[in-house]
């Protein structure tokens, strides 16, 4: 019935939302939700949308519960906008919501309406605790609200970029400069790796030698934000950022090569394809692959043959798509004596 309410035609449809009104109550429209929807996104579908949610509406509440926990993201996120808009959740439910739930858009709602009224310290002090960062980063916010400042220091070196730039801008406005803040914690041996990245968020060049000197930092992400802060402040220098390829760490060999792409032909290619040698760490090899694409068709497909037949599922991909673009872009009359050997080598990739 609820697919018949989309129905083409008019007849049929008619009669399917007739027989729909009669059935559903408030027990068949928690396990219909699912289905109501997915048919609701289609032309015709929002007579039967509409119906679940004047059901659900005028259903106790305890009858929302189990959409409130469904494995369908569409199904939560439809209930947690009725509970924010029938009020039945309080503020630290919605807090909770908030910092537990794995969708961005219930993280979203939940937090604004868990202090739509003012922020109330238990749900505040749950969204401050919460381990995504949509759920943190309005707590951090609403401390402009409190006069808390002090509290919003706290997370100017937090893991995510949007909390450290709530923070910044909540202490901004109460007349706190977070830089000095960032310089003096970069300074400091025992810092949180986001200080390094949040200097260069509102920093200078000139604060470029305080992230060189975390290049050697006994803690891994600390080295890796702090190559993530220089390609931030366009700083990166390919003879001092080149041993960090052979980091042991594989996030900083990965920001490393984040930050050298852009100078990748400076690398030498015999060296960048003996990295690619399967002995290797993954992140290494991948790392290699990166930086090879990067300088051009010629090194691109010297990589790729040798990679056909490996065993990891991503290089070999990757090696069989570079093999196809040099096939279908550039016509064999084009092609130098080298790349039309290694085409022959590849053989029967998508002839």
């Amino acid at each position: 019935m609820v697919v018949r309410c989309a129905d083409w035609a008019g007849p049929v449809r008619d009669r399917a939302r007739e027989v729909l009104a009669e059935v559903l109550d408030a027990e068949t429209a928690v396990s219909l939700a699912p289905m109501i929807l997915r048919v609701g996104d289609r032309h015709r579908g929002d007579h039967a949308l509409g119906l679940l949610d004047d059901v659900l509406r005028r259903a106790p509440r305890e009858r929302l519960a189990p959409l409130l926990v469904s494995g369908d993201r569409r199904v939560r996120r439809f209930a947690y906008r009725m509970a924010v808009e029938e009020g039945t959740l309080s503020p630290v439910e919605l807090a909770r919501a908030a910092a537990e739930d794995d969708d961005a858009v219930v993280q979203c709602r939940c937090a604004q309406a868990a202090l739509g009224e003012g922020p109330r310290a238990e749900a505040l002090d749950i969204l401050l605790g919460a381990r995504n960062p949509q759920a943190r980063s309005a707590g951090v916010t609403a401390l402009r609200r409190l006069g808390q400042a002090e509290r919003a220091v706290d997370f100017l070196a937090d893991p995510s970029a949007l909390v450290r730039a709530c923070a910044r801008y909540v202490v901004r406005q109460h007349g706190i400069d977070p830089l000095p803040w960032y310089r003096a914690r970069c300074a400091d041996p025992d810092l949180p790796p986001g200080a390094a990245i949040g200097l260069a968020e509102c920093g200078d060049r000139a604060d470029a030698p305080l992230l060189w000197a975390l290049l050697e930092h006994p803690a891994p992400g600390v080295r890796a934000r702090a190559v993530a802060g220089l390609r931030t402040l366009d700083m990166a220098d390919v003879r001092r950022l080149r041993p960090l390829l052979d980091d042991p760490a594989p996030g900083v060999v990965g920001e490393a090569t984040l930050a050298l792409l852009p100078s990748a032909r400076d690398l030498p290619e015999e060296w960048l394809l003996r990295r690619l040698d399967p002995g290797r760490p993954r992140w290494e090899r991948v790392s290699a692959w990166r930086l090879l694409d990067a300088h051009g068709d010629a090194a691109r497909l010297r990589a790729a043959v040798p990679l056909l037949d490996d065993a990891d599922v991503r290089l070999r991909t990757w090696a069989e798509h570079a093999v196809r673009l040099v096939r279908r872009r550039e016509p064999r009359a084009w092609r130098s004596p080298e790349i039309v050997a290694l085409l022959d080598r590849a053989g029967a990739v998508d002839r």
